[in-house]
């Protein structure tokens, strides 16, 4: 069955030098998730990525773990999120990242429903195995236009990899390093890993995250991939400021211009 929904019509036409931002919901005030929404927007990012906050993030670095901690105790939740979402006319594709445990609680086609009527067009699930997502998750995910977006990491073997290049309908994540997100390693030394993967010649576009914090960093991914994805950098920059949406204007402007 053929996805379609703004995620999927955007990587129809193969664009090149994709900025995916990611911020965490309800961070770094409970009701800022729009107002970085319509920020980015206006900022032309082409795709926005928002965390679920989650207790136990096993993927996420100190950084993201903390905006996490604080969006939680502002009181954000699932049902939170997508009230924000409801009043929110998207422009750009939106994509939820979360963890499998809170999906599940709130009910897998409950959420998907959801996501599907207040405009969430790809979830990205760390945590979820490929076989539950095969036997359980995807016929859902079809039925609401929803993209499932995998993630692969310099320790991914090929047969796996292309085993999620022939199960995507979106983008294939990159993870640059097997480290957590915004760790102090150098992004360069992911360009082996990501010229590999660019000589495989799949046919899903990836975009890489983790440790892309600049232009210089970001016009070094796109040198191999489909575009990048920029988190814990982004949070840094918004935290700790008088005018967020000035705040984003000036950083997404600092790595596109």
């Amino acid at each position: 069955m053929t996805i379609k929904n703004k995620l999927t019509q955007l990587l129809s036409s193969k664009p090149k030098n994709l900025l995916n931002i990611f911020f965490t919901a309800g961070y770094p005030k409970l009701e800022d998730t729009t107002t970085l929404l319509t920020a980015l927007e206006n900022a032309n990012v082409d795709l926005v990525e928002i965390g679920i906050p989650f207790s136990d993030p096993l993927a996420d670095g100190p950084t993201i773990q903390k905006s996490s901690k604080i969006a939680l105790e502002n009181g954000m939740s699932i049902e939170k999120l997508f009230a924000q979402l409801e009043n929110h006319t998207a422009k750009a594709p939106i994509l939820l990242m979360g963890y499998l445990n809170p999906v599940m609680q709130y009910g897998l086609e409950a959420f998907c429903e959801k996501c599907n009527e207040v405009g969430v067009d790809g979830l990205i699930i760390p945590d979820l195995p490929m076989y539950i997502y095969q036997t359980e998750f995807k016929a859902i995910f079809e039925k609401y236009n929803i993209s499932n977006i995998f993630l692969v990491t310099p320790q991914t073997s090929e047969k796996r990899i292309r085993e999620i290049d022939n199960n995507s309908n979106g983008f294939i994540y990159a993870v640059s390093s097997a480290s957590t997100t915004g760790s102090k390693s150098d992004f360069s030394s992911a360009t082996n890993y990501l010229g590999k993967l660019k000589d495989m010649n799949l046919k899903t576009p990836i975009l890489t995250g983790f440790n892309i914090k600049n232009q210089q960093n970001f016009k070094d991914a796109c040198k191999y991939v489909d575009g990048a994805i920029i988190g814990s950098e982004f949070i840094r920059q918004i935290s700790d400021v008088d005018d967020i949406t000035v705040a984003t204007q000036n950083y997404v402007t600092s790595i596109k211009s």
